[in-house]
């Protein structure tokens, strides 16, 4: 498979060492093995950075381009992508500790992104509209600019393609930081589109310490953009740093997600969704639904059928066929993860299953938690307030709509949600009192290409994956032109 042992900076189509010649090293979170070392970026890495993309943006050469050739390069990089699959997934399962089968669907996705957007491209389009006789006023879309990305270390190559690839399509020029847990695939994506025949300078990947070079970033008077997925302080430095420029800034940010289990529902479907809902990708996924509501009615025979199906739920190499949960990304966020566990016994809550690491000589290297599920647990406990990021449900009873209703909006957050019953009247009365961007209705799958996705509340603002999210990448200009016969005099003078 086609892992480098080293990965530079790449600054203006070409591979270069950090300005100071400082390395880092990317682990397997699964063997603890070190990968590869990758270059740590300076500030005047980042400056070098956002040079090369201001000047390619400066030149015309990409947001110049007409949409229709943008989107023919947007799709040869789709094709690239799948001509490669099975290399990017191999480099996502080594580098995040995720399953094959997760990396393989997001992988997929990822593709898809760049085919919807390459379609999308040629959607932007001003208006004409109506002003007084002897005027005419049109306008038009124009990228915003250079845009700084950031993306996370749980969906390293997707979350990429969702900041990329609307950027391109707007006609944007792009410096992308991927988090330095998982920065191989985001080097990946640059090489495919330099193949493709994007303009060197427009795409550009920069790695090392958030806390050294985000700030800069989000400072830096070139970039004119910033995107960022991650959790919500960070967030909240982000728009604080991105005043000082007013910069335009897109966030989606953390979440705890109610799932709402009905008594008039399909029980099996229900069982089945929720686990996958928060125990897919580890439990690392902002719109996990880690707070599980349960009608008093059928709590008990829910919760038996759930239990014992987690307790089916096999951890392990995530390369294993059949393994259904891989390793968190590290020792530390491990021990996150274990120590809201430990916090949740002392608030009063049971760990109904799981709870610990899982014991065995495959798991002696590595970071590993075991599906872990909570009980006895009230909405106002931390552990059911506060976004865990891990393979942790945690479950309360509830009585009536209303109720529920109330709980589920009882939160900072508002990402994502889930609602399950038959009643569909009922789903979608729900659906709309939810303060959340995302609502499941008897599925937990949260986005496809062309779907919304975004939060209400402290997870966030703008919506990605969509048609609008082109709207983020453009500035909308308006141009008001007077047409009529007699010249114009206005101070009769």
């Amino acid at each position: 498979m086609r892992i480098k042992q080293h990965y530079p900076l790449f600054i203006n189509g070409q591979y270069v060492e950090s300005s100071n010649g400082e390395v880092f090293e990317t682990i397997n979170p699964a063997t603890e093995e070190v990968i590869a070392t990758v270059a740590k970026a300076t500030k005047e890495d980042v400056d070098h950075a956002v040079e090369a993309a201001r000047a390619a943006f400066e030149s015309g050469k990409w947001p110049k381009m007409t949409a229709a050739k943008r989107g023919r390069l947007l799709n040869q990089i789709a094709n690239l992508m799948r001509e490669r699959f099975d290399d990017f997934v191999y480099a996502e399962v080594l580098n995040s500790g995720k399953t094959v089968d997760a990396a393989k669907g997001q992988i997929l996705q990822a593709i898809e992104d760049f085919e919807f957007y390459a379609a999308a491209a040629i959607t932007l389009q001003g208006d004409t509209n109506q002003v007084p006789n002897g005027f005419f006023n049109y306008t038009v879309k124009e990228p915003v600019g250079v845009c700084g990305q950031i993306i996370p270390w749980n969906y390293p190559l997707m979350m990429a393609a969702w900041k990329v690839a609307p950027a391109l399509a707007a006609g944007c020029t792009v410096v992308l930081k991927p988090a330095s847990y998982t920065p191989i695939t985001a080097y990946m994506l640059a090489e495919i589109c330099q193949e493709a025949g994007v303009p060197d300078g427009v795409v550009n990947v920069i790695t090392g310490s958030g806390s050294e070079i985000g700030p800069y970033m989000i400072e830096h008077p070139g970039i004119d953009k910033v995107a960022f997925t991650g959790e919500t302080e960070t967030g909240k430095d982000i728009m604080r740093r991105a005043s000082g420029t007013l910069k335009r800034v897109t966030l989606e940010l953390g979440g705890k997600s109610p799932n709402i289990v009905f008594d008039d529902c399909d029980i099996e479907a229900a069982v089945n969704g929720s686990l996958y809902g928060i125990f897919y990708n580890t439990g690392q996924s902002c719109e996990a639904r880690s707070r599980l509501f349960v009608h008093e009615a059928i709590y008990d025979e829910f919760m038996e059928k759930f239990l014992e199906k987690a307790s089916r739920i096999r951890v392990g190499n995530p390369f294993e066929k059949g393994v259904h949960m891989g390793a968190v990304i590290s020792r530390s966020h491990q021990q996150v993860i274990d120590s809201y566990v430990k916090l949740a016994v002392e608030e009063g809550g049971e760990v109904l299953y799981g709870g610990k690491i899982p014991e065995g000589e495959e798991f002696e290297k590595g970071y590993w938690y075991m599906p872990t599920v909570i009980g006895n647990v009230k909405n106002d406990m931390r552990v059911a307030q506060e976004e865990i990021f891990g393979p942790v449900v945690v479950v309360m009873k509830f009585r009536d709509e209303e109720e529920v209703i109330q709980q589920a909006n009882e939160t900072i957050f508002g990402l994502g949600s889930a609602v399950w019953t038959k009643d569909h009247g009922r789903a979608h009365r729900v659906a709309s009192r939810i303060r959340a961007g995302i609502v499941m209705v008897n599925s937990p799958i949260s986005a496809f290409p062309g779907t919304p996705f975004g939060g209400y509340k402290q997870s966030g603002f703008g919506r990605e994956l969509a048609l609008e999210t082109l709207n983020l990448y453009t500035e909308t200009k308006s141009v008001v032109s007077y047409i009529g016969s007699k010249p114009l005099n206005l101070f009769g003078i």
